[in-house]
């Protein structure tokens, strides 16, 4: 499935089938659809229905990328990447790019990283002769997580290309690759859609309250499709609410009932200190707009000095917020350290 936004990219990327590069790098933030956007690219080069642009569906080539067996297709990604809450930030909390099932091989290793035995395997596939007699697609997600030997490993594929490769990197961080991986790619950036486009397509996908889930979803639709359970909803705005009784929050009442649920706290805690510090610069909350009555109010009484302190301790978490060793504790010392922000002020 090629979301609305992404159609124009896709179309270029497929016009120029005769002049294809033998690496992309999507990029951009998490949630605008840049999975989807890489298997529809690669639907297109391996159908034999078409010479260029959106892959038939029906031919041989087709149904087997759909059943998962496609003979000239890898695809390589951390085993456990999923849909999570925290990540490397606000934008990419709930790392959803989404995927229609299963398109072809798929090599896996435990752990949050693309190991070199991984990639190894994967630039062994592509020196092979193609089964079909066309394209080979090996697919890279998040490339990111790539370990450095991992990364260089590929660099090899990426100086030498084999005729008629393609290899496509997906990344939510740019930054985090290797500047001699990205050198050798043509980067493809796949931004956040207009607002009004976003919205319409979450309205169509049926999302009840799709405005403030695109408020605090950064933008990124798909993002905001995946913070629609309305279990979700009810844990956020019952964490909101413990924040916004800004000098009557319970600590050690709320540390202890979301231990469990240590990143999505934190999520909304950093998205919360974010918004308070946006309310001061600018007057305006970003990611809680429904609630800039109380944000306002809390904001003019916080010390913004250490709000900010609080925003980069957070934003340090991301790294290894997903392997706690004392998930309570952490969430309890970042809440005192919330609460501690109004009397810093004084």
């Amino acid at each position: 499935m090629i979301h609305p936004w992404n159609q124009p990219i896709h179309d270029r990327i497929l016009a120029e089938r005769d002049r294809m590069p033998h690496a992309l790098l999507l990029h951009g933030p998490a949630g605008v659809g840049k999975l989807d956007l890489a298997l529809e690219v690669a639907r297109g080069l391996l159908c034999e229905s078409v010479d260029r642009g959106p892959a038939c569906g029906t031919c041989l080539a087709c149904n087997w990328l759909a059943q998962g067996n496609h003979p000239d297709f890898r695809s390589l990604e951390p085993q456990d990447e999923e849909s999570v809450e925290g990540g490397e930030g606000p934008q990419d909390e709930g790392t959803v790019e989404g995927r229609e099932g299963a398109v072809g091989k798929t090599a896996k290793r435990k752990g949050q990283q693309i190991k070199v035995d991984a990639v190894r395997e994967v630039t062994e596939f592509l020196q092979l002769s193609a089964h079909r007699g066309g394209w080979r697609v090996a697919l890279l997600h998040p490339a990111e997580r790539m370990t450095a030997a991992a990364a260089n490993a590929l660099l090899k594929t990426l100086e030498e290309p084999p005729p008629r490769v393609l290899l496509i990197l997906v990344s939510h961080r740019m930054t985090r690759l290797l500047p001699t991986v990205v050198s050798r790619c043509r980067p493809v950036r796949v931004g956040l859609p207009q607002h009004a486009q976003a919205l319409e397509w979450l309205r169509r996908m049926e999302v009840q309250h799709a405005e403030p889930l695109l408020a605090e979803a950064g933008g990124a639709p798909l993002t905001a499709l995946a913070f629609a359970d309305p279990e979700r909803g009810a844990r956020r705005e019952d964490f909101l609410d413990q924040l916004a009784n800004f000098t009557h929050l319970d600590v050690c009442v709320v540390a202890e009932s979301y231990q469990t649920l240590h990143a999505e706290a934190w999520a909304w805690l950093l998205r919360w200190v974010m918004d308070l510090i946006s309310q001061r610069l600018t007057g305006a909350p970003r990611y809680f707009p429904m609630r800039a009555h109380q944000t306002t109010r809390i904001a003019h009484a916080a010390d913004l000095t250490a709000l900010l302190r609080l925003q980069r301790e957070l934003m340090r978490a991301a790294s290894w917020l997903h392997h706690p060793l004392r998930a309570r504790l952490l969430l309890e010392s970042w809440l005192i350290r919330y609460t501690q922000s109004e009397s810093a002020r004084a």
